[in-house]
């Protein structure tokens, strides 16, 4: 085994490892496109952390935690159902910690998160999006079965691991205040599992009650109207293409308690408005960040803010997973029916 002199480390400021940079990420001011919105708005970029995406967060903590508790052991292998960007996440720190990866992905997640998935070597199950949940070809019970005839494995289980929520209290919503200095006072976000807007509500509301936490779901998704009536209504469901929001269960994730309201946004305005925040400010963004922009306008429509309103809205990925998709003309001519002429 070759032996290397250390001492030439102690100068040189490095990580050992892309997990430490997990983050931590910037809040950029979003005034260049709401110069006539009453308030202060900041993007939460989470496409700073490693993976490019928030699920880095929540990937980490479940993995740190299970080594902690013996509950993954080297040679183990990771199992989870994912959109995209939690697979994408589990793939890196399997990669990087020398794990297996199965992953269970609906055909709704676009191409480029697939192949990427594939490049850091996890195994890809795409599974059709269009079934019911209890239904055996569902992503869901796909993993599942996978993880009950894999020896040697965990299922992470995003939807319904409390962890998932503290992993957000424990970070995002910490950078948040400590970053506006306590200033913040309404922050919106996407709910796919839930994890991330009930962390970061879990931990402002313990320091501020006042503050509000505006979620931002899917129409074709069914948390809205539970959120509002306490009612699970199937009939509010139908196919929708925006990858990470809404659901059509209520995950255990979800914290009902500590959030705010719910607006909904469709495929058409969200996949506009990721364009023009890209074209706009420079921000290469994903479609869920085009969501929370259009959810952020549908609220100040609503006289959420004032002029003293300091808004924080979580941006949860990079446009770069979405080049055949929203970024693709064609693609968006032939699903979401848009003529060329709407793409200016």
């Amino acid at each position: 085994m070759l032996t290397k002199n250390t001492e030439k480390l102690q100068n040189i400021h490095y990580y050992d490892s892309l997990l430490e940079l997990t983050g931590n990420t910037p809040l950029v001011s979003l005034e260049k496109i709401a110069s006539q919105m009453e308030g202060h708005f900041f993007a939460k970029l989470e496409a700073f952390n490693p993976g490019h995406s928030a699920k880095d967060r929540t990937a980490l903590y479940i993995i740190t935690e299970a080594e902690k508790k013996g509950l993954l052991k080297p040679g183990g292998v990771i199992i989870e159902t994912t959109s995209g960007n939690t697979g994408f996440s589990l793939a890196m720190i399997a990669a990087i910690r020398g794990y297996r990866c199965i992953l269970a992905v609906t055909d709704k997640s676009s191409q480029d998160k697939i192949d990427m998935l594939r490049a850091l070597g996890a195994e890809v199950h795409v599974c059709p999006a269009k079934v019911a949940p209890e239904d055996p070809r569902s992503y869901y019970e796909v993993a599942k079965r996978l993880h009950k005839e894999t020896p040697n494995s965990i299922y992470i289980n995003q939807y319904f691991n409390p962890l998932n929520i503290e992993a957000h209290y424990q970070s995002t919503g910490r950078e948040i205040w400590k970053q506006t200095s306590g200033e913040v006072t309404h922050v919106v976000a996407c709910s796919g599992t839930g994890g991330t807007i009930s962390g970061i509500a879990r931990f402002l509301k313990e320091k501020n009650p006042n503050i509000k936490i505006l979620g931002v779901d899917a129409e074709g998704s069914l948390i809205k109207k539970y959120f509002d009536t306490g009612e699970l209504d199937k009939n509010e469901l139908h196919p929708y293409y925006i990858e990470g929001l809404g659901k059509n269960l209520v995950p255990g994730a979800l914290d009902t308690q500590v959030i705010d309201e719910f607006i909904k946004v469709n495929d058409v305005e969200s996949a506009l408005m990721a364009r023009h925040i890209t074209q706009k400010t420079g921000i290469f963004c994903g479609y869920t960040s085009g969501a929370a922009w259009v959810a952020t306008q549908k609220y100040a429509q609503k006289g959420l803010f004032s002029p003293e309103s300091v808004v924080v809205v979580i941006f949860p990925d990079h446009g770069s997973r979405y080049m055949n998709k929203i970024y693709n003309e064609q693609w968006l001519q032939d699903t979401l029916h848009l003529e060329p002429s709407s793409l200016d």
